[in-house]
C-alpha cells in the first residue's frame, strides 16, 4: 500500500523539481588551483563506511545487490554496520526493527545459540567484499531485565520513542551476555579465520546516552568492559572501540573516554579499559522552509568539532583511530517528512561532499586520527521507488548520492594542496552554516601518473541558483608532458540521477522492466562528456567547466611517464 506520508515525500519532490528546472540564472567565476607537486599527506578515506537499522534486508535480493555495488569501490576496504544482530525474532525485517535469535535459553536457564541468519548477513557482506563493522547489540529476550514488551511495530507516523521496548534493558545476568559475545566472536574467528576478524570493528550498543539504553551509564560501561573482555578472549587482537554515542561531544562521551583511561574495569578491576578505536555519531539538522528543504550542515559539523576537541583532550588517546559511526544529514532514516525531501536530489551527493571534506579539516584542526565517517543509509524492501527514506538506492535503483562515493572510491594516493577564491571558511560553516554565498570547493589527490580532482557547489538551500563558472588551474605536472587524458563524471539535475529520469517517465510505482533498464542505466556514475585530452605546457594547464548548483564534478587526469631521453 502507498502511504499518504510517501505521497507527501513526493509532492515536495516535485516542488523542488520544479524550482530546479526553471530558467538558469547568469553563471559567477570560480578560480581554482590545485598544485599537483605540493603533496599535503596521504589520501584519506574516510567515505568507505556505511550502515542500516535493518540488518534483514542486505541478504534480499535488492540489500546483495547493493552490498555487491559497495565492495566494488574498495573490495576488502569497505566496512557495513547494523542494529539488531543479537535481536530475537525470526528474521523477518520491518522498519526500524531486525533480529537474529542467535541468544535464547532452554528449561533450566541454558544459553542456546543458533548462528544461522547471523552468519547469513555476515556472509553476505564477506561474499560483496565488505567487512562488518559489528555492532554488539541488542539485548535478546531471554537476558533482558524487561522483555515485554520485546518487539515493536513502527511506521513513520509512530513516535519515535515508541521503539524502545525490551531490546534496549540491560541484562539479567552480565556472566551471560560476556558469554554471549564471547561465544560470538569465537564463532566468528572459526568461521571467517582469525586473520579475515582481525581486521574488523567490534564496538558495543549504539547511542547508549539516549533511549537506545534503558540503563545508567554506568551499567552501560559495565556492558561494554564485558563486551570488550569477551572479544579480546576469542581474539587478542581485536579492535574493540566505543562508544558510538549520539550527537559527538556530549558529557557521556567525556565520562566514557574518561572510564576507559582512567577508571575502574568492571572486569578486571584493574585501571582502564583498552580502547582501538574511538566513534560517536554526528548528524544534521534540514528545515522545511518557504517551499524548499534547506539543510542543516552547520549541526553536524559541530557535533564533530565537539567530540574532536573531548578527544584531543586526553594525550592518552589523542592518536587513537576515529570513526564517526554515524554521519548524516538528519537523524532518522526511515522517518518520511518534507525536510527530508533532499534525500533522491543531488543535493545530497554535494552535501556528502562538503561534510567529507570538512570532517577532514576538522580533524586537522585538532591533530586526531579520523579513520572514517560511516553512512547511515542503505535500502528498503518492498517500499514505493524514491519513497523519502534516506537511502543509496531504491527498488535496486541508485540514487545520485551513491555516486558521491563512487568519485571519492576514485581518488587515492596523496592529498594535494588546493586554492579556491569561493570557499566558504570552516569557521564561518561552523556558525552559520552555508547560508549566504555558495561554497564552492575541490579536494585533489595524485596517485604516480594518476590526479583526480573532486569540485563541489553546495547550498543549504536546495533550490535553483547561478551555476559556477569554473576556471580550474593545475600547475606542477611533470614539465616533460604534453598531453593527458581526462574523463569527466558529473553529478547533476541530468547525469549520474535516476530520480529526475523516474520523474520524467510519470513517477510510475511500478516501472515496466524496459523503465527499470533505462533508471538503472540512469542511477550509474555517468561522464559529462566523453573523454579527451587536454594540452600541458611547462607543467601547467588550464580547464573551464560550469557547475552548477548542487552538482559535484570529478576530473580523473592520467598521462604516460615520459621514456628516458625524451
Amino acid at each position: 500500500m502507498v502511504t499518504r506520508t510517501f505521497w507527501v515525500v513526493a509532492a515536495v519532490g516535485l516542488i523542488l523539481a520544479a524550482q530546479k528546472t526553471s530558467a538558469k540564472d547568469e553563471s559567477f567565476p570560480v578560480a581554482i588551483q590545485v598544485h599537483v607537486d605540493k603533496p599535503v599527506g596521504r589520501w584519506r578515506p574516510i567515505w568507505r563506511f556505511f550502515g542500516a537499522y535493518e540488518p534483514n534486508y542486505s541478504t534480499r535480493p535488492d540489500g546483495k545487490k547493493l552490498l555487491g555495488e559497495l565492495g566494488r569501490l574498495a573490495p576488502d576496504q569497505v566496512f557495513f554496520r547494523t542494529h539488531n544482530l543479537l535481536n530475537t525474532g525470526d528474521g523477518t525485517p520491518a522498519l526500524k526493527w531486525g533480529s537474529t535469535g542467535v541468544y535464547n535459553e532452554d528449561a533450566q536457564g541454558n544459553p542456546v545459540y543458533r548462528w544461522t541468519i547471523l552468519d547469513g548477513i555476515f556472509d553476505t557482506c564477506r561474499a560483496s567484499g565488505v567487512r562488518p563493522y559489528v555492532e554488539i547489540g541488542f539485548m535478546p529476550e531471554a537476558l533482558s531485565i524487561r522483555p515485554e514488551p520485546y518487539q515493536h511495530h513502527w511506521t513513520p507516523k509512530a513516535r519515535y520513542n515508541e521503539i524502545y521496548t525490551g531490546w534496549a534493558y540491560p541484562p539479567k545476568d552480565y556472566a551471560k551476555w560476556s558469554e554471549l559475545v564471547y561465544q560470538w566472536a569465537k564463532h566468528d574467528v572459526e568461521r571467517y579465520g582469525r586473520a579475515e576478524v582481525t581486521n574488523w570493528y567490534w564496538e558495543t550498543w549504539n547511542e547508549a546516552n539516549i533511549g537506545y539504553w534503558q540503563g545508567t551509564p554506568q551499567e552501560f560501561f559495565r556492558l561494554h568492559d564485558c563486551a570488550e573482555a569477551a572479544v579480546k578472549r576469542a581474539l587478542p587482537e581485536a579492535k574493540v572501540g566505543g562508544p558510538d554515542s549520539a550527537g559527538g561531544g556530549t558529557r557521556f562521551f567525556r565520562e566514557f573516554l574518561e572510564h576507559c583511561a582512567h577508571g575502574t574495569n568492571f572486569v578486571t578491576g584493574q585501571i582502564g579499559t583498552p580502547i582501538d578505536f574511538i566513534s560517536f555519531h554526528a548528524k544534521g539538522a534540514p528545515v522545511y522552509t518557504n517551499d524548499h528543504v534547506r539543510m542543516g550542515v552547520a549541526n553536524q559539523l559541530r557535533d564533530m568539532n565537539s567530540a574532536f576537541r573531548i578527544v584531543a583532550s586526553f594525550p592518552e588517546l589523542k592518536d587513537r583511530p576515529i570513526v564517526i559511526g554515524e554521519s548524516d544529514p538528519d537523524g532518522c532514516a526511515a522517518c518520511q517528512a518534507p525536510q527530508l525531501g533532499y534525500r533522491n536530489h543531488p543535493v545530497y551527493a554535494s552535501y556528502t561532499a562538503e561534510c567529507l571534506a570538512r570532517e577532514l579539516e576538522l580533524a586537522d584542526k585538532y591533530g586526531v586520527n579520523l579513520e572514517g565517517a560511516l553512512t547511515w543509509a542503505f535500502e528498503f524492501e518492498d517500499q514505493p521507488p524514491f519513497a523519502g527514506f534516506r537511502t543509496l538506492a531504491s527498488d535496486g535503483i541508485d540514487l545520485p548520492v551513491l555516486n558521491a562515493f563512487r568519485m571519492f572510491s576514485k581518488m587515492g594516493g596523496q592529498q594535494l594542496a588546493t586554492e579556491c577564491d569561493h570557499s566558504v571558511s570552516l569557521d564561518s560553516i561552523l556558525k552559520s552554516g552555508v547560508r549566504s554565498q555558495p561554497d564552492v570547493s575541490a579536494l585533489a589527490g595524485r596517485d604516480s601518473n594518476r590526479l583526480c580532482v573532486l569540485v563541489w557547489h553546495y547550498h543549504d538551500d536546495d533550490m535553483t541558483g547561478p551555476a559556477a563558472a569554473v576556471k580550474l588551474a593545475l600547475d606542477g605536472l611533470p614539465v616533460k608532458i604534453k598531453t593527458a587524458q581526462i574523463r569527466h563524471f558529473r553529478i547533476d539535475n541530468d547525469h549520474s540521477n535516476a530520480f529526475t529520469v523516474w520523474q520524467r517517465m510519470g513517477s510510475p510505482l511500478q516501472p515496466t522492466a524496459e523503465q527499470f533498464v533505462q533508471l538503472e542505466r540512469a542511477g550509474q556514475l555517468a561522464e559529462l562528456e566523453p573523454p579527451g585530452k587536454i594540452h600541458v605546457k611547462n607543467g601547467r594547464t588550464v580547464l573551464k567547466f560550469d557547475l552548477p548548483r548542487e552538482a559535484v564534478s570529478l576530473l580523473v587526469i592520467e598521462w604516460s611517464s615520459p621514456q628516458p631521453g625524451r
